[in-house]
């Protein structure tokens, strides 16, 4: 094996309830528009054919519980609170019954996002990597395994900042199912263990600043938290 020019970056991995080995990260895969109420708030209809993703380095990667600068380019730094989907198996092709299968568990996320950049792309028709691929954006709790968490149901999903309910919903609300995201997306992506997919966020997203502290929470799983911090 050659030598590398400079030192490799550290896989992301994330911890899991009950395990003392942690979960590596491969890839970081997001659903868009995935709550009616969420689309309407940005001005966009959902488009009901087919889920639509885009993507996060997984070196984007952030524990629970962080404190992040505020990003640069940006004026409008918002937060969206997600359910996380840890895969486990390969998965390819897969019919909605086999893509339950590969699931190894859930989390809560943080889908942090430079919302006048991904604004000013998407009136563009171009693709919203400088809102959506940012530094630190992708913030990731402690995952459950899914014995420990159960089936997706109607638990709730809500967000707060700085105390105050901002974000207040139920699974049971997103347009498409967790089986019906993976059987889709495993028909362009082989699909593996370390892959995470968020998958979408409730109506109530909103900007934040220095010092604003987030908090939020899935019924049954570890709960989120972070700080946002000053610019660098």
């Amino acid at each position: 094996m050659s030598d590398y020019l400079f030192e490799a970056p550290v896989i992301p991995a994330l911890p899991v309830r009950g395990e003392r080995s942690v979960y590596p990260v491969r890839r970081i895969f997001c659903v868009g528009r995935n709550y009616a109420a969420h689309a309407a708030e940005m001005g966009v209809e959902v488009d009901r054919e087919a889920p639509f993703y885009f993507t996060k380095s997984a070196f984007m990667a952030q524990p629970s519980g962080s404190t992040i600068p505020y990003p640069p380019g940006t004026q409008n730094f918002h937060y969206e609170m997600e359910l996380v989907l840890a895969l486990g198996k390969p998965v390819f092709k897969a019919k909605r019954d086999e893509a339950m299968a590969a699931i190894y568990g859930y989390a809560c996320g943080l889908d942090m996002t430079r919302r006048d950049l991904q604004i000013a792309e998407r009136s563009k028709q171009r693709p919203w990597d400088l809102g959506k691929d940012v530094e630190h954006s992708a913030v990731l709790a402690p995952i459950s395994k899914t014995a420990d968490f159960g089936a997706v149901a109607d638990q709730r999903i809500h967000l707060e900042v700085n105390g105050k309910s901002r974000q207040d919903s139920h699974l049971s609300d997103m347009i498409w199912k967790v089986d019906e995201i993976i059987s889709h997306l495993s028909g362009f992506y082989h699909l593996g263990p370390g892959d995470l997919i968020m998958t979408g966020t409730p109506a109530g997203v909103g900007p934040v600043v220095e010092g604003d502290v987030i908090t939020g929470g899935i019924d049954g799983l570890d709960p989120i938290g972070l700080t946002i911090g000053p610019a660098e």
